[in-house]
């Protein structure tokens, strides 16, 4: 078992990063809280919000940054308890609540990726992909390609697996493949499909696309922030406070640019085109819809996964584990 000094190596943590002056700290009012930060991740923006609009003073909390190095580190970091919420996956939330720790999950983007193709490509439909070379981002059990396979098989009757040539690795280099023409098509995530379309590329089919062929009804945010139950026990002021917080900073970055100053450099936007689709889509995918309309579509796509991945993706719950999502009140 790892030690203290080794788990926090292995999460690769950094010095904490305080969103708020020591001073305000120092009065003993506000709610302490430890977020989990990634270097290009998107909670990173948000918290820029928060602090550049003073919204974590207004609602009572002290958020402390914790910069991480990568999703692995962040979920270590967790685990570990050295932050107190990440913003992590749906499936893993729900996997980490079925083998019995009591986590709570509260939606935080529906973002999602997409299969990209060349502006120029003959390529319309997902039957078209028949022999196709296809970059993969992740590995064989990501979820959105599971999700394409079967969608392919029921609505076209081929298997992308045998019936393409799919190539899985990291999305910095399926990018680059694609854009050389050494790709015909490429399932990444939203950030790089993003990109992608500032430079002319389009989406083939998005994953709210692939969804809607299992009876989705709506956007479901798969990226939510992950906390323990026993947080919201010990601290409900803080976990209400960061929900409110996320909300305001969200609706501040719809209202125009001027919330956007303090994001911008954090985007590695190295245009105005890039910046502009970057934009476009994390506003589409704030969450909007009522939380029992949010989980009736998890469980939806739950259940295909489970029976797609079985337990090496989902665990041994082939259900959405009940009480997962948080309702809001102090209880959960």
């Amino acid at each position: 078992m790892l030690s203290r000094r080794g788990l926090m190596a292995a999460a690769g943590l950094w010095p904490l990063a305080p969103l708020l002056p020591s001073a305000a700290r120092a009065q003993g009012a506000p709610a302490s809280l430890k977020v989990g930060l990634l270097p290009f991740g998107t909670v990173s923006w948000e918290a820029a919000v928060i602090k550049a609009e003073g919204i974590d003073a207004a609602e009572g909390l002290d958020l402390e940054g914790v910069r991480l190095a990568g999703s692995d580190a962040a979920r270590i970091a967790f685990q570990g308890g050295q932050v107190d919420t990440i913003v992590s996956d749906l499936l893993w939330a729900a996997r980490l609540r079925a083998e019995g720790r009591a986590v709570k999950f509260l939606p935080y983007s529906s973002t999602e990726g997409a299969l990209m193709v060349p502006g120029d490509s003959s390529l319309t439909t997902v039957a078209g992909l028949a022999g196709k070379r296809l970059g993969v981002a992740g590995g064989p059990l990501d979820k959105n390609w599971l999700l394409l396979r079967a969608r392919a098989r029921e609505k076209d009757g081929f298997d992308l697996e045998r019936e393409a040539r799919p190539v899985f690795g990291a999305p910095p280099l399926l990018m680059r493949k694609l854009e050389t023409g050494e790709l015909d098509a490429a399932l990444l995530y939203w950030t790089f499909c993003a990109r992608l379309e500032a430079r002319g590329f389009r989406r083939l089919i998005g994953a709210d696309g692939i969804a809607a062929a299992f009876g989705v009804t709506g956007p479901i945010a798969l990226l939510g922030y992950v906390f323990d139950e026993a947080l919201l026990q010990r601290a409900p002021a803080a976990v209400a406070g960061l929900a409110r917080a996320s909300s305001r900073a969200k609706r501040a970055l719809e209202a125009g640019d001027a919330a956007w100053a303090p994001v911008r450099p954090l985007m590695a936007a190295e245009d105005e085109a890039t910046y502009a689709t970057l934009k476009r889509a994390f506003l589409e995918g704030i969450p909007r819809r009522p939380a029992a309309a949010e989980r009736a579509d998890a469980e939806r796509l739950y259940a295909v996964l489970a029976r797609l991945g079985g337990e090496r993706l989902v665990g041994a719950a082939t259900t959405l584990p009940a009480g997962l999502y948080w309702d809001g009140g102090p209880n959960g």
